[in-house]
C-alpha cells in the first residue's frame, strides 16, 4: 500500500521538486519503505536549459508526481515508483492491489506487451496502453491511482469501485494537485486553507464530510467508482462501475447458502497473495468471524489474530473473538482500550485530514497499531453488513412497516409523550431508549427513517444550534437529500435493497472505510476486505432481500452458510458493532476537557453554534439526563479538527 501525490501546472511553469518532496514526505506513514519523484521539466533547469527545449515539450503542461510506498508484492527496486512504460511516454503513481493482475499480465504477454516486474503496478500500465480508461473494468481490487499519459498531454486519475483508497485533488484555473490525503495537497502554499460551511453542514449529520465535498473549501474527493480525465486543464468526471439488484438469482436456497459461502472463500483466497506477513482482526462479530475460519483452512500455519476490547462490559466482543480464535487455534493477540487513549486524539485528528467523528476510530487505530507489531496485511470483516443487511436499523425499518398497518401515525404522536417520559438507562443498547428513538421518527417515510438513524443532528437540532450567520450559510442545502438521492439512484425494487445501495454509496465508503483506511494506513498497515471484492457484491446483491432479512433475523443466509462452521453463540448473538464507551467518559474522565474546549471563546467565535445549546446538550449528558455522546463527539472533533488545521498553518502534528 502507499501514497500517491502530483501537481499538473498549465502554465509551463515548472512543478517545483521541493514542494512533491513536502507532499511525500507528509504521506510517509502510508508508505515508509521507498519514495520517489517524477518532473517531466525539470525544476533546476536554467532559463538557457528551458529555452532549448523542444516546442512539443514546451507546449506540455509541467507534470510532477510523487509516490511513497509500502512493500507488499515484488519487494524488488524493480518495482519502484513513479513507474514508466518502456519508452517513458506513460507514468503512473499507484496505490492498492490487483488481485488479479497475474491473469491480467498473462494476457498482456501475449498481446505482444513487455515487462520489467512482476508487479501489479506495472500491469496497470500495459492495461491502460492497451484499452485506455476502458482499463477499469478488468481491475480487480483496491485502488487509487494517476496516469500521466505524455503522448495526450493528459492525466488520467482513478479510484476503485466501493471506496477502499481515497484520492483528493484541487482544480484551479492554473492547476490541479491530487494526493492520497489532503495535508499533502495543503503542502501547496497556493492553496488557501478555508473550511467549507457546506460540508460542516453535512458532517453534522452524518459524522463524516460525504463525497464530493471534503472540509476544505475547493478541495475534493473523487467518488467511489469514477475517474477523471485532465486534458487542456478541464477534467471530466465519468462513473464506470454501478452495483445492480437486479436480476434477483433464481435457485435453491442450499445453493445459494453453497455458493455464498465458496464466493467468500475465493475472494479471501486472492486476499493472501503477499510477500511480507498478514493476518486478520477479530472482533467476535459474525463477518470478521467467518473470514478467519476460512482463512484457518487456507494457511499453513495459524492466523494472526488480533482484537480490542474495553472494560465496560456493554462494549466489549473479547469473550466472542477468543471463542474464534480458539476453535480455529489462532495465534491471538488483545488490547484493552481505556479513557487515556483518548491521549492519541490530535494523531487522530492529524491522519484523518477532516472532521470524522465515528467514535470507532479509536479502536480501530489501536488494533492497527497493535497488528503492526506482527503483520503487514490485514483481512477485515468490512462489507458484511450492507452486502446481507446486517444492521438493527434494517429490521427496525421492517417492523416499522408492519406498524403502520396497525397504528397509524397519528396514533403514535399522541402516545409518544407519555413514552418519552418513562424513565431509561443512557445506552444504546437500553430497550427504552431505542423505543423512544424508534418511536421519534415513526411518522417519517421509511427512507427518512433509516436517514434519522445515521443521523447525528437532525434538521430540528441544527437550527437550535446553529447561529443566525451559519444558518443562513447551510440554509441552501438540504443533507437529506443527499440520501435519498441514493435511493432514486438505486437499480432495485424493494426497499431494503434500496437502502442495501443507499449504504453502500454513502455510509461504507465516506465513514466505515474511511475508518479503516486512515487507522490502518497512519500504522503502515495494508488492510484488505473479502466482502467488498466487486464480483462477490455483484453476487451478493442479487440474493433475494427475504434471505438477508428473514423477519427480525439480520444476515440469515450468512448466518446459515457459516451454520456448523461458527460457534453458534458467535452467530446468533445480538450484534454489538464496534462501539466506544464515550458517554461514559464524557460523564467522568472526559468531562472537563469537552466543556473547556467546547465552551471555549475560540470554538465560540468560529460562528457556528450557539453556546447556550452546546452548554445545554454537556449539563443533560453529564447528568445523566439524556445520552448526547455522539453529538458531543462531533462537536469536539470538529472544533479539534479547526486548531490543528485551519488555525495552525504549520500543521506541525505528525504520526
Amino acid at each position: 500500500m502507499c501514497g500517491i501525490c502530483g501537481k499538473i501546472n498549465f502554465n509551463n511553469e515548472p512543478v517545483g521538486e521541493d514542494l512533491l518532496k513536502k507532499m511525500t514526505a507528509v504521506l510517509s506513514h502510508r508508505g515508509p519503505d521507498d519514495e520517489g519523484i517524477y518532473l517531466n521539466i525539470k525544476q533546476t533547469a536554467s532559463r538557457n536549459e528551458l529555452s532549448a527545449i523542444s516546442y512539443q515539450q514546451r507546449d506540455s503542461p509541467s507534470v510532477g508526481l510523487g509516490h511513497r510506498r509500502l512493500s507488499i508484492i515484488d519487494l524488488s527496486p524493480s518495482a519502484h515508483q513513479p513507474m514508466s512504460n518502456e519508452d517513458g511516454s506513460i507514468w503512473i503513481v499507484y496505490n492498492g492491489e490487483i488481485y488479479n493482475f497475474p491473469s491480467l499480465r498473462e494476457d498482456l504477454v501475449r498481446k505482444g506487451h513487455i515487462f520489467r516486474s512482476r508487479s501489479d503496478t506495472e500491469t496497470i500500465i500495459h492495461l491502460y496502453e492497451e484499452y485506455g480508461p476502458e482499463c477499469l473494468k478488468f481491475l480487480r481490487g483496491m485502488f487509487a491511482f494517476a496516469i500521466w499519459d505524455e503522448k495526450n498531454k493528459s492525466l488520467f486519475i482513478a479510484r476503485d469501485r466501493v471506496g477502499k483508497k481515497p484520492l483528493y485533488y484541487f482544480h484551479s484555473k492554473g492547476s490541479f494537485v491530487f494526493a492520497s490525503e489532503i495535508k499533502a495537497i495543503l503542502q501547496d502554499e497556493s492553496i488557501e486553507r478555508k473550511p467549507d460551511h457546506t460540508a460542516i453542514h453535512h458532517y453534522l449529520t452524518y459524522q463524516d464530510v460525504p463525497s464530493p465535498w471534503t472540509a476544505f473549501e475547493g478541495i475534493k474527493k473523487l467518488p467511489p467508482a469514477h475517474y477523471l480525465v485532465l486534458k487542456d486543464g478541464k477534467a471530466e468526471i465519468k462513473r464506470y462501475w454501478k452495483l445492480s439488484y437486479l436480476p434477483k438469482h433464481v435457485t435453491s436456497f442450499e445453493s445459494l447458502k453453497k455458493e455464498t459461502l465458496e464466493r467468500l472463500k475465493e475472494a479471501i483466497r486472492i486476499r493472501l497473495i503477499s510477500d511480507v506477513p498478514l493476518g486478520a482482526f477479530l472482533s467476535g462479530g459474525i463477518d470478521s468471524s467467518a473470514v478467519v475460519a476460512l482463512m484457518a483452512g487456507m494457511m499453513d500455519k495459524p492466523v494472526k489474530t488480533f482484537s480490542i476490547g474495553f472494560k465496560e462490559d456493554a462494549y466489549n466482543e473479547l469473550k466472542y473473538a477468543r471463542m474464534v480464535a480458539d476453535k480455529f487455534k489462532t495465534d491471538h493477540t488483545e488490547f484493552i482500550v481505556e479513557p487515556k487513549a483518548l491521549d492519541v486524539m490530535d494523531k487522530l485528528v492529524w491522519h484523518y485530514n477532516e472532521p470524522f467523528a465515528d467514535s470507532s476510530a479509536i479502536p480501530t487505530y489501536y488494533v492497527s497499531k497493535l497488528a503492526r507489531e506482527q503483520v503487514t496485511v490485514i483481512l477485515t470483516g468490512d462489507g458484511g453488513d450492507e452486502n446481507f443487511a446486517g444492521y438493527g436499523r434494517y429490521a427496525a425499518n421492517e417492523i416499522s412497516k408492519e406498524m403502520h398497518r396497525y397504528f397509524p401515525a397519528s396514533f403514535v404522536r399522541l402516545l409518544l409523550p407519555v413514552i418519552m417520559m418513562m424513565p431509561h438507562v443512557n445506552d444504546s443498547s437500553n430497550f427504552f431508549w431505542r423505543l423512544k428513538r424508534f418511536l421519534q421518527e415513526y411518522s417519517k417515510s421509511p427512507e427518512m427513517m433509516n436517514a434519522q438513524w445515521l443521523c447525528h443532528f437532525s434538521t430540528e437540532m441544527k437550527n437550535d444550534f446553529y447561529t443566525d450567520d451559519f444558518r443562513f450559510r447551510s440554509s441552501f442545502s438540504d443533507s437529506f437529500d443527499l440520501i435519498l438521492d441514493k435511493y432514486r439512484d438505486s437499480e432495485a425494487d424493494n426497499f431494503l435493497d434500496r437502502t442495501l445501495y443507499a449504504d453502500v454509496m454513502m455510509y461504507l465508503p465516506d465513514d466505515l472505510l474511511v475508518k479503516v483506511d486512515v487507522a490502518s494506513m497512519a500504522n503502515s498497515l495494508e488492510a484488505r476486505s473479502p466482502f467488498l471484492d466487486h464480483e462477490f457484491m455483484e453476487f451478493a446483491a442479487r440474493i433475494p432481500a427475504g434471505l438477508k432479512l428473514k423477519g427480525r433475523t439480520t444476515k440469515y443466509i450468512l448466518k446459515e452458510a457459516f451454520r456448523g462452521i461458527l460457534p453458534d453463540e458467535v452467530l446468533f448473538r445480538e450484534k454489538m458493532g464496534f462501539g466506544v464507551p464515550i458517554d461514559h467518559w464524557f460523564r467522568n474522565e472526559l468531562k472537563d476537557m469537552a466543556y473547556d474546549i467546547l465552551l471555549s471563546e475560540k470554538a465560540i467565535a468560529r460562528g457556528y453554534f450557539r453556546k447556550d445549546a452546546v452548554k445545554r446538550i454537556l449539563d443533560e449528558h453529564t447528568s445523566n439526563k439524556w445520552n448526547w455522546q455522539n453529538h458531543i463527539w462531533n462537536l469536539l472533533m470538529l472544533e479539534l479538527w479547526h486548531r490543528m488545521f485551519i488555525d495552525n498553518s504549520a500543521m506541525s502534528c505528525k504520526a
